[in-house]
């Protein structure tokens, strides 16, 4: 069963070895854990449901509680300190576009708010309750997740958008085909969530980012049934799909998505390299990206992630001989760690790592062969456990993520992890801040900066903290000149930054059409648009 108050599977565990936890107190001091609240403390406190009975809505405490809130840090303060606030006061299975279509009109026949709810692995806020006086239901899209069609000869797959990322593979796999988009989140996120909040997947150097990925499908909106049919391209205007891409549920609820699928892979390998500075690693991961080979993957860590991931990796005899050989190799205490991965025909992807291997060493990369890189591959969605064993020991972590040009990626860097460590010198704490450029192009990097720091004893000192953070990480982006998100959408944490990134006009813009298809205002309030500008 999925944790309610923390991430993933209540049966998997990620235990943080004697050295792990030694290098967390070294770094920022000794963690204090904290009592959590229980599951059925925080249910017995929600208050009775405001929605009358209806054959589609559960009005259940538990099924409430385990809806109310996403995976983002406010969230986890939320449900650990058990002070969850508002929750939905139903949440609906709808089996079909048509009973969705029939929720909406009941919900502005009763002037209820409606929040779509796909995996709950939000972490900017989206599934955040609004407290403005009108109930709230929250419609799970997790029964529409059946493969629907497949055309073998155009390559498109079209699916209920509440199918789970595991689920989306399996049935694809069977007919010897991929979506190959794979967030961290992939084991608890749905394809309609990807849609709405403009994901990006680990080897989305090869299979593209969502938007490419997405090529039709259905939109239930209060105004109305958004078909968006299916072309290989198309100049007729405004791309209706770019309308729906990124909207975090405010048009609608994506019911059915169509997405561009790939041939199975006969073959992956993932590789490490390490560089002895930033300087040499950002100038070769540049040159990759800029060189167009058809890689996967391509993940660079900064020095200190380099260290942190090599600390609590756990395996230290292991590390001690890579550490012997490395130095041996001039990578020294500021080594950069890239992993370079390649998909396709054997024969392809043998040429692609050479190929890659040729550059990186051009800029004294040393190799060390596939072993790290099928660790990484064995583990890629199990690192975000972590999370849950920080805080077992006393110790929060939060990430930021934003992508710039080349020339602005080593200041934005330094930039975000100067911000949060700064933050929290204001209250006596010390911050761990690490960082990597998670996706390439040939134009710039996303850039993803991880927070690690103590966890206080109370709700109010939590939340006091992460706002001091998240005001100073955020700025920084903005005064660096970063988009706000480059993978994890706006919701309400990011919303009050947005304005800087599109300007007076374009939220004008895009407060209008929020209106044209949510006349009322009842579609996720308070996400993505807030203030004036926003719907009624």
């Amino acid at each position: 069963m999925q944790r309610w108050n923390g991430w993933g599977d209540e049966g998997i565990t990620h235990v943080l070895s004697g050295e792990a936890l030694g290098f967390l107190r070294q770094r920022v001091g000794a963690g204090q854990p904290i009592l959590d609240a229980g599951f059925g403390a925080v249910c017995a406190g929600v208050p009775a449901s405001r929605l009358a009975p209806h054959p589609l809505i559960d009005t259940t405490p538990a099924v409430r509680v385990r809806h109310a809130l996403g995976q983002s840090l406010p969230d986890w303060f939320k449900l650990r300190h058990g002070r969850i606030g508002a929750v939905p006061d139903g949440v609906a299975f709808p089996d079909s576009g048509e009973q969705v279509r029939a929720l909406f009109d009941h919900a502005r026949d009763n002037s209820i708010v409606i929040i779509a709810h796909g995996g709950g692995t939000s972490v900017a806020g989206h599934l955040t309750v609004p407290d403005d006086g009108r109930p709230v239901l929250a419609v799970s899209m997790t029964h529409l997740r059946a493969l629907h069609s497949l055309d073998r000869e155009a390559q498109l797959a079209t699916f209920g958008a509440g199918v789970y990322g595991p689920d989306l593979e399996a049935q694809l796999r069977a007919h010897g085909y991929t979506l190959g988009h794979y967030p961290q989140s992939f084991e608890y996120s749905t394809l309609g969530g990807w849609i709405a909040t403009r994901s990006s997947g680990q080897q989305s150097l090869r299979y593209g980012r969502i938007e490419q990925l997405f090529a039709g499908g259905v939109v239930e909106t209060p105004g109305g049934t958004l078909a968006l049919p299916t072309f290989p391209a198309s100049a007729a205007g405004i791309d209706l799909r770019e309308m729906v891409l990124g909207s975090e549920g405010r048009l609608g609820i994506i019911t059915e998505a169509t997405v561009r699928v790939s041939p199975l892979p006969a073959h992956e390998a993932f590789h490490a390299v390490f560089f002895p500075g930033w300087q040499q690693a950002q100038a070769a991961v540049r040159q990759l990206a800029q060189a167009r080979l058809p890689l996967s993957l391509l993940r660079l860590s900064n020095a200190l992630e380099t260290r942190t991931m090599l600390a609590l990796a756990g395996h230290a005899r292991q590390i001690a001989w890579l550490q012997r050989y490395l130095h041996l190799r001039g990578c020294g205490e500021g080594q950069c760690m890239l992993m370079v991965g390649a998909s396709g025909a054997p024969a392809a992807v043998r040429a692609a790592i050479r190929s890659a291997l040729a550059l990186a060493r051009a800029e004294k990369g040393v190799h060390v062969g596939r072993r790290m890189g099928d660790k990484w591959k064995q583990g890629r969605f199990r690192n975000v456990y972590l999370r849950n064993a920080a805080w077992e020991h006393g110790y929060v972590i939060d990430t930021v993520e934003t992508a710039v040009d080349w020339p602005r990626v080593a200041a934005m860097m330094a930039a975000l992890e100067q911000a949060g460590t700064a933050a929290l010198e204001a209250f006596g704490e010390r911050v761990h801040a690490y960082t990597h450029l998670s996706h390439l192009y040939a134009q710039g990097a996303s850039v993803y900066t991880t927070y690690v720091w103590l966890l206080a004893g109370t709700y109010e000192q939590n939340m006091a903290r992460w706002r001091a953070l998240k005001h100073a990480a955020s700025s920084a982006i903005v005064a660096h000149g970063g988009t706000i998100s480059h993978q994890h959408g706006v919701g309400t944490d990011h919303a009050p930054y947005l304005a800087a990134e599109k300007g007076a006009l374009g939220m004008a813009a895009i407060g209008a059409l929020l209106r044209q298809f949510d006349p009322q205002g009842i579609m996720n309030p308070g996400k993505l648009l807030q203030g004036a500008g926003a719907p009624p």
